[in-house]
């Protein structure tokens, strides 16, 4: 057995300190207040002034340290192998709006990671599309040229929606989320498609009104990319897609927690609405991740550099260059949340958002993926399924 010794550890409601995660195969079969019995061949872990978090589940990253989603075959595969230094156990690769045979070839390198997953990697969760079938208006950083309507072509271009839509519906056990502004012409009838296949809808890069974002939580959108960024803001007369999200518990908002994207009273303000439980922490990171500042990089095919996020040529915003250690840190230093609220946005909910049964928590029965954190929050041991894929 395996026995992580004397840490504080941040249990689903309280914190206990010092105590002992004890690892037996792939779970953790009990956490001790007392010294633990130790038979010879044990490993036994001194894990004083340390904090023991359930790993990291971050369900929107584009890339990290030089490698885009979108890159090619063994893309998926490189992120997966960076992620554990950062104490990501979990994630969803992630893609903006791109033409069908990159699609293709990002799901094919997802399905291949999550099935064949590398020694010291994270695990792979079907993906995240953030996709296609968006508000042109509230694009961002994803290209114009790929953005088209779920029925029809849309924008000019040489594929059509249909043709993103073949491609889901060849890989559909290797597309988790896909993201859909609710005001799109056909966009109603495609979250309901979707939402019947098994994938979360998530609202996000949209216009929306309040009645529109209303339409596609009926139609059965559980989840909101990046709440606030890229949406219709919240009017005291016209609440938009945030209220929306706010207001309904039904849907699990993510929000970038890296002081750029929103402010952290802002931050604060969404969890107090939703409770930590309505709200998961993502990193939204870029192949720019990891790099030092000046640093260039890629998102989708498009140049991006390396400042306090990732920005386009133009200036435009472009995703972050956080990472989950550092979420978790900037959650409780500066927005203020306990270690437990932490390490409920950053793993919990996000588990159970995506339907992950005995992940995200520190029990007896759930999977051993665990990260240690040292005092300053930087990643000291990352375990997956009772392995040690990451030690500083």
């Amino acid at each position: 057995m395996i026995f992580l010794a004397d840490a504080d550890v941040v249990l689903p409601d309280r914190l206990i300190s010092p105590a002992t995660v004890v690892v037996d195969g792939d779970r953790i079969i009990d956490v001790l207040r007392e010294a633990p019995a130790r038979a010879p061949g044990d490993l036994y872990f001194d894990l004083r002034q340390h904090t023991i978090v359930p790993g990291f589940v971050d369900v929107h990253v584009h890339g990290v340290e030089g490698t885009d989603s979108l890159d090619g075959d063994h893309a998926v595969a490189r992120i997966a192998s960076r992620l554990p230094r950062y104490g990501v156990t979990a994630f969803c690769p992630t893609s903006v709006a791109c033409e069908p045979g990159a699609l293709r070839t990002m799901l094919g390198a997802v399905r291949a990671a999550r099935f064949n997953r590398a020694a010291g990697s994270s695990r792979v969760l079907p993906a995240h599309l953030e996709s296609n079938f968006i508000n042109p208006e509230y694009r961002g950083a994803q290209p114009l040229e790929c953005l088209r309507l779920p029925a029809g072509s849309g924008l000019e271009g040489n594929f059509t929606g249909e043709a993103i839509l073949d491609e889901i519906a060849a890989a559909r056990p290797d597309v988790g989320i896909v993201t859909i502004a609710p005001e799109v012409e056909g966009a109603i009838p495609l979250i309901r498609t979707l939402t019947a296949h098994g994938h979360h809808v998530s609202l996000g890069h949209s216009g929306a009104s309040y009645e529109q974002a209303l339409e596609g939580i009926d139609a059965g959108a559980r989840q909101a990319t990046h709440l606030f960024n890229r949406m219709t803001p919240i009017g005291h007369r016209a609440p938009g897609l945030a209220g929306a999200v706010l207001e309904h518990d039904e849907v699990t908002a993510e929000i970038v927690c890296d002081g750029v994207h929103v402010h952290p009273t802002m931050v604060r303000v969404a969890i107090a609405a939703k409770s930590p439980s309505g709200i998961m922490a993502i990193t939204d990171a870029t192949a720019g991740a990891g790099l030092p500042p000046g640093s260039r990089a890629a998102l989708g095919g498009r140049n991006i550099i390396v400042r306090d996020a990732a920005y386009l040529d133009d200036g435009t915003l472009a995703g972050s260059v956080l990472t989950m250690n550092r979420a978790f840190a900037l959650l409780v230093n500066v927005m203020g949340l306990s270690p437990v609220d932490a390490a409920t946005v950053c793993s919990t909910t996000p588990a159970r958002a995506l339907g992950l049964q005995g992940f995200g928590v520190i029990t007896a029965g759930a999977f051993a993926d665990l990260t240690v954190l040292a005092s300053d929050f930087t990643v000291t041991q990352t375990w997956i399924a009772g392995e040690l894929v990451f030690s500083r």
